[in-house]
């Protein structure tokens, strides 16, 4: 590790606290280069951090953590949290095995309060948060970061109606990096801004309040018509109050790159009597020149070279494959659209967005809105496709029930993340998709492994689905096919070696068995192989195959409860299977973070393991 002045000495928020402003901008410099150079070597989310680095040091500064909670929502921007608390020597271990979460984990540190990955939800615990310490009389303060982007998700808004008038120590920071809340207008709006964030000018304030209050008579009405003669000259310089309309005290625009300005509003917020809601302005991507420029591309990142900024790692995928047959179905069917929730680069759509504007439809972070208007597209005559991650999926359970399958509307889902994600860990993982949308009738659920595969279930399920219908894919690109393997275009694929062994699979892990086939052919042992391509309804021909075998083993990359294993077993039950069965999957448990290679390998998925298996249950 370099040896920065005053970052190798900072473990705990009590050494920051020791710094005065002039060490504490040095120290966002030495930050700021440690976490470029860092995150380079594992991969992460670098442009938020980078833009919340002042705001992560004022707030340990003027805070007293793990007594005052902070609570960061989503939380890709919490590195100069981690590094500030403790954990700057583990860093280099960021989204490895056994290394520390990318996310809030509560598991690694008192100071992380709440498990973080999905937007929108930071207002709604700190809520619950503040308002447990005012039933228990404590005087801590609970504070909530979230983005602009996040306040694009209702929940947020719903939040914010409950918080307003709480009564609570509850302090909102909006962290404003890209759109204008409240836009303002002039020098002496930006300049009043600093002001009313001061401490002096809220203690002058309190102080003047008590003392016309205390004046027999006119006092109450003096103090009652001053309030309301500054409140008309704020709302002449500022388009918005709407924050203060919901009970909050509003304080900013802040330069969220100015410490000083920033320690000045949490001393002021915290003398606030009513919820605070704090709005800073900073640059994602801060002090990195390529992530200044590209922020969008420099959010979730793979490995890079910090000198060049380019990508180390293949940026083929499956998320791009699925971008690129969506282009060309979109240009030969004009009702044909696309949908995201704020993830048009992630889900591969940035070409789609360009050639096809107004059939290009990014909703902001509502997954829950974002099926109900694409079954409103489609009930109108459309095609809409929903490209969306299947972690993000599950925040719209009801309405793919109600306005999707109940509504009888043809919707595409491409669900992108199927599976294990791996370093992003377990907000992220895709294990539940598919026991969600096994439980929902009228739902047809494609998981291809192939690029090729992919672009036909999604060309078919366009031209030719009645329901709501899912593709899902995996993270990343496409394994390697055995040699002289080729996917077919029917529901399942059966490949006949033996009566006596069936192995019955689907998604990316049908590599793996093919392979563990071969490995176990070189041992004298045959077996055969289903690989389900349509999961949902599994095709009644399957099991009239697998009822001719002796043992059935089952893979999947999902959870067990409420999986396709569980489904095929019901099958086969029903239609009087006595013989052995054995379904490897995901126990009843969450996923950690780690390679995908090692999680398929901890949960019995890869070749190797697939193998083992088979031999013990052979000589046992």
């Amino acid at each position: 590790m370099d040896n920065f002045k005053f970052l190798n000495n900072i473990n705990s928020p009590e050494d920051l606290k020791k710094l005065n402003i002039d060490e504490l901008e040095i120290l966002a410099t030495e930050i700021r280069s440690f976490m470029v150079d860092s995150v380079s070597k594992t991969g992460g989310h670098l442009s938020s951090n980078l833009g919340v680095v002042e705001l992560s040091i004022a707030m340990h500064k003027c805070f007293n953590s793990p007594d005052d909670k902070f609570v960061w929502d989503v939380g890709h921007q919490i590195y100069t949290h981690k590094i500030l608390t403790g954990r700057l020597n583990e860093f280099h271990t960021l989204r490895t095995e056994n290394g520390i979460s990318g996310f809030c984990a509560p598991n690694e540190s008192e100071h992380d309060v709440f498990y973080s990955g999905h937007s929108s939800t930071s207002i709604s615990a700190a809520l619950g948060i503040a308002e447990a310490n005012k039933i228990q009389g404590k005087k801590d303060y609970t504070v909530a970061v979230i983005g602009d982007g996040a306040l694009t998700g209702g929940m947020a808004y719903e939040a914010l109606n409950n918080a307003g008038r709480s009564g609570t120590r509850l302090i909102v920071v909006l962290n404003d990096n890209e759109m204008s809340i409240s836009e303002n207008v002039g020098s002496m709006a930006r300049y009043l801004a600093v002001v009313r964030a001061k401490p002096q000018y809220n203690k002058l304030k309190a102080r003047t309040e008590r003392a016309l209050n205390k004046i027999p008579l006119i006092g109450s009405p003096i103090a009652s018509l001053i309030s309301k003669v500054k409140t008309n000259i704020k709302n002449s310089m500022y388009e918005s109050t709407f924050f203060e309309d919901l009970g909050f005290n509003y304080m900013g625009p802040i330069d969220g790159h100015n410490l000083e300005h920033l320690c000045e509003a949490f001393d002021s917020a915290k003398l606030a009597n009513e919820p605070v809601l704090l709005h800073i302005s900073t640059i994602k991507g801060k002090g990195y020149d390529f992530a200044e420029k590209s922020p969008s591309k420099y959010h979730g990142i793979s490995k890079f070279d910090v000198n060049s900024g380019e990508y180390i790692e293949s940026s083929t995928n499956f998320s791009s494959e699925f971008g690129k047959k969506l282009c060309e179905l979109a240009e030969s069917n004009n009702k044909v659209c696309a949908v995201t929730a704020a993830m048009s680069l992630g889900t591969g759509l940035k070409e789609f967005s360009e050639k096809y504007k107004n059939r290009f439809y990014d909703v902001g972070i509502a997954e829950q809105h974002a099926v109900t208007f694409a079954s409103g597209l489609a009930k109108g005559g459309m095609i809409p496709v929903f490209a969306v991650y299947s972690t993000f999926l599950q925040r719209a359970y009801d309405q793919l029930v109600h306005d999707g399958t109940l509504q009888k509307q043809k919707v595409i889902i491409g669900l992108d993340r199927a599976g294990f994600v791996g370093e992003d860990g377990v907000t992220h993982q895709g294990v539940l998709d598919v026991s969600f949308l096994n439980s929902i009738p009228d739902v047809t659920v494609y998981s291809p492994f192939t690029y090729d595969r992919l672009k036909f279930d999604l060309e078919n399920s366009v031209n030719n689905a009645t329901n709501l219908t899912v593709v899902r894919y995996p993270r990343g690109s496409e394994y390697q096919l055995p040699e002289n393997y080729k996917v077919s275009n029917s529901d399942y694929d059966y490949f006949e070696n033996d009566n006596e062994i069936l192995f019955v699979t689907y998604g990316r892990i049908s590599i793996n068995i093919l392979n563990a086939i071969n490995e176990l052919k070189k041992k004298g042992i045959n077996a055969s192989v289903i690989i389900l391509h349509k999961i949902k309804p599994i095709n009644k021909d399957v099991i009239s195959i697998a009822m001719n075998y002796k043992s059935i083993y089952f893979y999947e990359e999902s959870v067990q409860s409420g999986s396709v294993g569980e489904s095929f077993a019901d099958l086969l039950l029903i239609n009087g299977f006595e013989k052995k069965y054995s379904h490897i999957a995901v126990k009843d448990e969450f996923v950690p973070h780690a390679s995908v290679d090692s999680l398929m390998k901890k949960y019995g998925l890869d070749t190797e393991s697939i193998v083992k298996n088979i031999m013990e249950n052979l000589n046992g």
